[in-house]
């Protein structure tokens, strides 16, 4: 299926590793010129040599903290106009409401909750202005299945299901679509990081943190590229009239009891 993008502009945000940058690749496999952003340089450079070897198409990195105020513009400056944005920078740390302090949560939610806030209100006007572009905001499971343990991010989460259905209902009436994508667990280094912990505390052995997985569908996580996947075809063409929704990935986990 063409997706109808190639020789488009794609900006992905927490682009050097996991769905981040499985969304750049699978971008940039569509024929998308992407820019990448991240905090690491060095993992922006890897990125980089690995999409430009594959796909041939012009990659360029910014290393900036996006919960920095400023940095948002600068950034904004450096790339100039594109066609796509994909929010996808922030990881919030767990615990529930009493070990989790003031400070953790204002600088989680500075990266992921105001960084995505901040980044769509920025290029909704410039892409308003143009009559046209797309804007996905990765969130994540966590926002339509909060937990207790996880009550930073299950607020963060659901604020941010919450902005984007509240300005992609409208939106469109201006050529723009912005919609979100929930993952459930994905494996990525994060992930696999918290469940070796996990397998450190329960069994005494961190080399059996896989068993933690069995009881997800299938047994695993999903693929950063399986997301990817669904990223790349809600930011294409194919998906023009879908706006103002969240669209999940988890194998039917929010769904289960």
């Amino acid at each position: 299926m063409d997706l109808e993008i190639q020789g488009k502009t794609a900006l992905i945000t927490g682009a050097s590793k996991g769905i981040g940058l499985a969304v750049a690749k699978g971008l940039a496999a569509e024929g998308c010129d992407v820019h990448l952003t991240s905090r690491t340089a060095a993992d922006l450079e890897t990125a980089k040599g690995i999409i430009e070897q594959a796909h041939g198409v012009a990659v360029s990195t910014h290393a900036l903290d996006l919960s920095v105020q400023g940095n948002v513009a600068k950034l904004a400056e450096a790339v100039g106009e594109v066609d796509i944005l994909i929010n996808n920078a922030g990881a919030i740390p767990g615990g529930d409401v009493a070990s989790i302090e003031e400070a953790q949560w204002r600088e989680a939610w500075d990266l992921k909750v105001f960084g995505y806030i901040n980044m769509t209100r920025h290029y909704l006007a410039q892409m308003t202005a143009r009559g046209h572009g797309v804007i996905v905001n990765v969130i994540g499971l966590a926002g339509e299945k909060p937990a207790a343990n996880y009550v930073a991010g299950s607020a963060g989460n659901a604020s941010l299901m919450a902005f984007t259905r509240a300005i992609g209902g409208a939106s469109l009436d201006k050529g723009v679509r912005v919609l979100a994508v929930n993952p459930g667990p994905v494996e990525t280094d994060r992930i696999t990081m918290l469940l070796k912990a996990r397998a450190e505390a329960e069994f005494g052995d961190v080399s059996r943190w896989r068993e933690l997985t069995k009881v997800w569908p299938m047994g695993r996580a999903a693929k950063a590229e399986e997301c990817a996947d669904l990223v790349v075809f809600a930011a294409s063409a194919r998906a023009s009239y879908i706006s103002g929704v969240v669209l999940t990935i988890d194998g039917g986990i929010g769904a289960r009891g």
